[in-house]
């Protein structure tokens, strides 16, 4: 037969129809009614209805019992909104995970989940509060809470349809959810494990702060954005006659915190110098024969800066010499200022403090950032609570009092242009500009955030633990560290030096959150006592356990309910000697602790607690990686996971952020609309996730084509196995070489398939069986073979192999790529297998014998088919040239020089390989003029046309058409037709 494609491969009637019949019943072309339009949009909703009335996934858990459990955590998602692209590309990494885990043998359990308190959900109740005019202060908390609990609901529901229809398959009708009262129960209870191996503190510290939201952030809850602020170089003038006099100049990007100053930081290893203003430009604040204290590789630019034109640098100036020194605040003295600052300010040492920005000192309030904050504690300075929790000064704060830093709206208030008007009456200031830089802002409310010193609740993670779990370390951070280095593997390796660096270099964990939707920190302190008192905090077994049922039973709204701490506590303590506290955990807390109650507590879980992997973008190594990874280390001892794997973010097709603003975004809806789930699904698998990944409509087109060459060649498959049968199968032994080289391949893509899913490789993966599919398949061996399935008899050896191969093919094809094109591949096994209870998710991907492996066989067809190639190659000029019109009109004659390869064709038919009718072999160098490919060297090739008639079944020209019983055909025919 021609290489034409198989479904118009029509044999022509003879040239006189009278003459010769008409043998095109007697061609035994494919057969099938798989359609090369997929029509995936319409049709996927079918699959997935019926996956459902199967009931596939608990199908799969029954019959996976007793294999080895493979448990992938699923990392919550909020329930506040429709999925975008980012939602797809996770839950499609997720669910090709669990699918191809599940089919190599594994039990792969996946139980999906949702984070159902925090700031995004009550959040946007108060929005509806707003936009209604109303007060959420005024509502009682418990009917707030339950607001939340139905918000929430309300896009489970959503999400769930929006998930499964992207065909992910899991526990859907029983998923897990932080609300539930269970999960409550257990966050509660893990959180009192803290209470009880003494890691949790009340603190006074400075934490970002949200004054829009009015509560204290995570760094989980922080991005960064470009913000413009005030910067001010600023004069303490020192006491006592000090340093000649001169004063001594800091920098800051925070004119408001000035009124929180208590000391000026420098370090002693940088070079100072004592430098004289000798001119200024007119206008400038900076005065003509003062004399100020500067860093040396930063004089020139504060002098720029300050608008100085000419100045002299008088000395060094010695760490000795500031050692013990003391300045006055710049308000000192201020007018109305009641004394407030009129206290000294010290100049202390800091290694913290660089020549890299600004003057070389640092001023430092302690009650507004980490590095002041760790100067206070060194030299006990006092800490300030001059900053409300709407971000506006106490109203009792001198000059000024009530002043906001930032608005309710987020935007800047007036208290850094007061401190600015204030210095400069002062004569406190040196120069003032503008900074465009990174600054942190919180992620739900887009408002910039500011450091805060407010009591927060913390847990310490470098405080030795007596609670009988060392075998990793002593403290949170040690344990988490060796986690790390020893427990877990990274997908990619750089997730390990990502989440390394940062738990290494983090503070105390921040758990209170000031806000009304969330699990409450289920603790009692002494209302008389200091939080640094021993007796402080409350720590009772019995009440913990009574709490831990009150939530099972109730769940967490309980705690807002008159009377409760009394009945907690009746009998224990007693009630009227104890507060109790109403801060909320760190939503972070929350999702952190789910390893407890669902791989340990579910029976659909891990028997140890330990999931076999974690799976979630890059933005989670200080997420959720993160807050697991300290939680169970504090409860667990160790890791709760043993596999990370995080991926990238989603671009547009330049490479550029996706926003609603820009119109770059794709809706993951939008994409199945038009194309089909499964053409999401592989453009995920097309894709380097541990990149950033770009989609949009050109590469959703150039996918589109790789699945529309993929399903060609499972059509053509399907329609060359139609109506195979067992007693057509054909023992591998009695195979043609051809055919066993297709087995060959077959072994060797079988072990790279489940070496690629074993590392997560769908990438690899899926461009190793497309490429096999399109090149070795469709581009070689099924042309090949086309004319043996046509024509040959259904009893032939010929036919019963290449048969016996397709349905090999189809089964390891099938399987290796379900778990990619779920809806495809269920559509293909069906084609085969239309039974009620059928489903290829219901089967493993079979096994591969190890004598089908033949490396020999494989390198001599590798040499086969490169002179296949020449050939081909050969033919093509003569058919650009129009001299044939087909392969088949051809009968070339091929020199091959090298022995190696002489011995290679050996036994080969290349007249079947080449597709041609006739095919000479011949052994010794090609003559003068013979068509060769350089990079095939010692094959050459003369053409010449193929003699005699063309068979009238199957298309060759062969010089014994015409004689035999059959008229029109060539023996091979004649004998078919009996």
């Amino acid at each position: 037969m021609c290489a034409d494609t198989p479904e118009t491969a029509v044999p022509e009637t003879a040239v006189s129809e009278t003459a010769v019949p008409d043998y095109r019943d007697t061609v035994f072309l494919p057969e099938t009614s798989f359609a090369m339009r997929a029509g995936l949009p319409a049709r996927e909703p079918e699959w997935l209805a019926r996956w459902e009335r199967l009931g596939v996934y608990d199908r799969l858990r029954e019959t996976g019992k007793g294999r080895a459990p493979f448990v992938l955590h699923d990392g919550p998602p909020y329930a506040n909104g429709h999925l975008h692209i980012g939602h797809a590309l996770n839950k499609v990494l997720k669910d090709m995970v669990a699918r191809s885990q599940q089919m190599m043998g594994k039990d792969a359990r996946y139980v999906p989940g949702w984070d159902c308190h925090g700031l995004p959900i009550e959040w946007k109740i108060e929005e509806q509060y707003r936009a209604k005019g109303l007060d959420k202060d005024d509502v009682d908390i418990v009917d707030f809470r339950q607001e939340c609990r139905r918000f929430a609901e309300g896009w489970i529901d959503i999400q769930r349809a929006e998930f499964k229809r992207l065909g992910i398959t899991g526990k859907w009708d029983r998923p897990y959810l932080t609300m539930d009262y269970h999960a409550e129960a257990v966050i509660a209870d893990e959180f009192m494990k803290f209470v009880m191996n003494g890691s949790l503190y009340q603190g006074s510290k400075p934490v970002m702060w949200s004054p829009v939201e009015k509560t204290a952030l995570a760094e989980a809850e922080v991005e960064y954005h470009d913000h413009t602020s005030h910067t001010i170089w600023v004069r303490f003038a020192p006491q006592d006659g000090a340093l000649d006099g001169a004063s001594v100049v800091i920098w800051t990007t925070t004119p408001w915190t000035i009124p929180q100053n208590r000391a000026v930081a420098y370090n002693p290893s940088i070079a100072y110098g004592l430098y004289s203003v000798d001119a200024v430009v007119e206008g400038a604040t900076a005065k003509t024969g003062e004399k100020i204290l500067l860093a040396d590789a930063l004089a020139d630019g504060v002098m720029k800066s300050a608008k100085v034109e000419g100045f002299t640098r008088l000395r060094d100036v010695t760490a000795a010499e500031m050692e013990g020194v003391f300045l006055a605040h710049p308000y000192r003295g201020i007018p109305d200022g009641n004394g407030e600052w009129d206290y000294d300010v010290p100049l202390l040492p800091g290694d913290h403090v660089t020549d890299d920005a600004g003057t070389g000192f640092v001023h430092t309030a302690p009650s507004h950032g980490d590095d002041d904050y760790q100067m206070g504690l060194r030299f006990q300075l006092p800490m300030t609570y001059n900053v409300e929790a709407d971000g506006s000064y106490r109203t009792d704060l001198p000059v000024f009092g009530g002043q906001a830093i930032l608005t309710p709206e987020g935007k800047e208030g007036p208290a850094n242009v007061s401190n600015i008007k204030a210095l400069h009456a002062q004569g406190a200031l040196l120069a003032k500009g503008k900074l465009k830089h990174s600054y942190p802002h919180s992620w739900r409310s887009k408002a910039p955030v500011i450091f805060r010193n407010t009591p927060q609740w913390f847990v310490a993670i470098d405080k030795p633990l007596d609670d009988g779990m060392s075998t990793y370390g002593e403290t949170i951070r040690t344990r988490a560290l060796n986690s790390i280095n020893q427990l877990v593997t990274w997908t990619p390796q750089t997730g390990r030096n990502r989440l390394h660096s940062m738990i290494q270099a983090r503070p105390d964990w921040v758990l209170s959150r000031q806000r009304a939707w969330g699990v409450p920190l289920t603790c009692f302190v002494k209302s008389a006592a200091r939080p640094d008192a021993p007796d402080f905090l409350l720590r009772n077994a019995e009440v913990n356990a009574r709490i831990k049922a009150a939530f099972e039973a109730e769940g967490a709204d309980v705690w807002y309910v008159q009377g409760f701490k009394e009945r907690m506590l009746d009998g224990i303590v007693d009630p009227s000697h104890y507060d109790q506290v109403f801060d909320v955990l760190d939503v972070w807390f929350d999702s952190g602790s789910t390893h407890a109650f669902v791989l340990r507590d579910r029976e659909d879980g891990a028997s140890d607690g330990i999931a076999d992997l974690y799976l979630e973008g890059t933005d989670q190594h200080r997420g959720w990686f993160h807050s697991s990874m300290l939680q169970a280390c504090g409860t667990k001892g160790r890791a709760p996971y043993r596999g990370v794997l995080t991926h990238g973010f989603t671009l547009d097709e330049k490479g550029m952020k996706m926003s609603k603003s820009l119109g770059n975004t794709v809706a993951p809806e939008a994409v199945i609309k038009e194309y089909g789930a499964d053409i999401l699904r592989l453009w995920v698998a097309q894709s380097d996730y541990t990149v950033d990944l770009r989609i949009g409509k050109e590469i959703l087109k150039g996918v589109a084509d790789s699945y529309r060459r993929l399903r060609n060649t499972m059509r053509y498959m399907l329609g060359a196995l139609h109506g195979f049968t067992e007693a057509e199968r054909l023992p591998v032994d009695q195979m043609p070489e051809l055919d066993r080289w297709v087995l060959h391949r077959l072994a060797e893509l079988d072990a790279e398939v489940r070496d690629g899913y074993a590392r997560y490789d769908f990438q690899g993966v899926f461009q190793k069986v497309f490429t096999f599919a399109t090149t070795d398949l469709s581009a070689f061996y099924f042309d090949v073979i086309k004319d043996t399935l046509y024509c040959d008899a259904p009893d032939a050896v010929t036919r019963r192999a290449a048969r016996t191969v397709l349905d090999l093919l189809y089964h390891r094809l099938t399987t290796w790529l379900a778990p990619i094109l779920v809806f495809t591949m269920e559509e293909v096994w069906l084609e085969r297998f239309p039974g009620e209870d059928s489903s290829v998710h219901l089967t493993d991907i079979p096994e591969t014998p190890v004598n089908w492996r033949d490396d020999a066989l494989g390198a001599k067809w590798a040499q086969v088919r490169q002179v296949r190639r020449v050939v081909t190659a050969a033919l093509e000029v003569q058919r650009t040239a129009k001299v044939i019109g087909s392969s088949l009109e051809a009968a070339p004659a091929v020199y091959v020089d090298a022995p190696a390869v002489q011995a290679a064709l050996d036994k080969v038919d290349m007249t079947n390989v080449a597709i041609t009718s006739a095919l000479s072999l011949i052994a010794g160098a090609a003559p003068a003029g013979a068509f060769s490919l350089p990079d095939v060297p010692g094959v050459g090739v003369v053409f010449a046309a193929a003699a005699g008639q063309k068979c009238h079944r199957c298309w060759q020209i062969l010089p014994d058409v015409g004689t035999h019983s059959h008229p029109g055909v060539c023996k091979r025919c004649n004998e078919v037709l009996g």
